[in-house]
């Protein structure tokens, strides 16, 4: 059932290498998305929000881990519904899809299926990270002739590495490796 409130859809994209430098940073993003989307208003740092068809906002910003930071708002429910029905509904509403990807083809400099392929590899660190927190705490259960101040470190480890998973930081294969080459 539709609660009146629409979906909201916040996503972090990888943003290929100097990328960021050559649009021109947010202020370059913002110009970027007049070209996809109506109603561009950009603030003093350069994030901007707009909107088009069923993204009934959208807005966006390169973050200081050089991501494509992105918050899109879009039509649900009896809206889209109604969206729809109206004159150039549906075409509008593909028309929104092939703006956004075209947007973010050009926003973070790789394709649909590259981007992808990037979250899957995120996916993964997040997941071996997690592996890898689990096996310490288990291990440290377990062991009977263990240092404390082999427990201080791997404890120190587990935090960094749950502070950056809490952050959405994808922790490195080296900060998992040191945590898992621990016991």
């Amino acid at each position: 059932m539709f609660n009146g409130v629409l979906p909201r859809l916040m996503e972090k994209f990888a943003v290929k290498r100097g990328l960021e430098k050559s649009i021109g940073g947010n202020a370059g993003l913002a110009k970027l998305a007049t070209e996809y989307f109506e109603n561009i208003n950009a603030d003093a740092d350069g994030k901007f929000t707009g909107s088009f068809g069923i993204l009934t906002k959208v807005s966006g910003h390169y973050d200081g881990d050089g991501k494509l930071s992105m918050d899109v708002v879009q039509l649900k429910g009896p809206e889209l519904g109604e969206f729809l029905s109206s004159d150039n509904g549906r075409e509008l509403a593909m028309e929104s899809r092939k703006r956004w990807s075209g947007f973010l083809d050009l926003a973070t400099g790789y394709s649909p299926k590259q981007r992808g392929d990037k979250a899957k590899e995120e996916a993964k660190k997040f997941s071996k990270a997690k592996s890898a927190i689990k096996m310490a705490h288990k291990s440290m259960e377990m062991a009977t002739s263990i240092t404390q101040e082999k427990i201080d470190t791997a404890n120190k480890m587990i935090a960094d590495l749950e502070t950056m998973i809490e952050n959405g930081e994808a922790p490195s294969e080296g900060r998992v490796k040191k945590l898992n080459d621990l016991f």
